[in-house]
């Protein structure tokens, strides 16, 4: 199992969730840019369900060194990979930012799971689960550099489940809504609409069991996101979303 966004809560929380099923690895390769955050975690897992891990360091915003990837083989791809950035005004127009944002969402995120797509490929086996974002589909004035980078991503996922289809290779696209993480911390989450991280950990868990193609954590989303995208333009570019 290859699991990017390693210290995401939601990464762990989904970790955990299949590890307490009794699904078991030969290993778990946690690629992070912080590896003695991840040490932690690759200790608890070892301990409570006697799961070998590996941790390598890969930072999003480096060139990527994908000889060190050469020898992994896996059969479960989890990306949990996310950068809110800064939606102030001075965020949007500072070019660090932006680039941060597009990089990591999406621009420097992408050939890491081609890179493993293309293996499973030829083994004819395998799934890819990617968290995107409800973000993405319609940009909003407090988040729309985020979100078109999330844009992006499902764009992306979708034609890659389209692709791998007859490889024999299942790609899931999960869109959260609100989610109680430490990226969110501080943020005003409406609780009825938020989801903590074990409850995101068993939709998910659930679509990978049942093979399902996109996943809504909490199913309101679906349609609260039906109804945004569906306000006309004239109305919505008024709105303070």
């Amino acid at each position: 199992m290859i699991v990017l966004g390693s210290n995401s809560d939601i990464a762990q929380a989904f970790v955990e969730k299949i590890l307490k099923e009794g699904e078991r690895f030969e290993k778990i390769y946690f690629l992070t840019s912080h590896p003695e955050t991840t040490e932690k975690f690759a200790r608890h897992i070892n301990v409570k369900f006697f799961q070998d891990a590996e941790i390598m360091e890969w930072d999003l915003m480096k060139e990527p060194d994908f000889k060190k990837l050469s020898g992994i083989e896996s059969s479960l791809v989890f990306c949990a990979v996310g950068f809110l950035g800064e939606d102030t005004e001075e965020g949007l127009y500072d070019d660090r930012n932006t680039d941060r944002i597009i990089a990591v969402n999406y621009a420097r995120l992408v050939p890491v799971i081609t890179y493993f797509a293309n293996k499973m490929e030829r083994k004819r086996f395998g799934t890819i689960i990617g968290l995107s974002s409800v973000a993405g589909e319609r940009g909003r004035q407090s988040n729309f550099i985020y979100g078109s980078a999330k844009a992006a991503f499902t764009a992306y996922l979708s034609g890659l489940r389209n692709y791998l289809y007859d490889k024999k290779v299942h790609v899931i696209t999960v869109k959260p809504g609100f989610m109680a993480t430490k990226m969110t911390a501080g943020m005003p989450l409406n609780p009825l609409l938020t989801a903590n991280p074990p409850q995101v950990a068993n939709y998910i868990y659930n679509a990978y069991i049942k093979k399902k193609n996109v996943v809504y954590v909490l199913p309101i989303w679906r349609f609260i996101m039906l109804i945004i995208r569906n306000i006309p333009e004239f109305v919505f570019k008024k709105l303070k979303l």
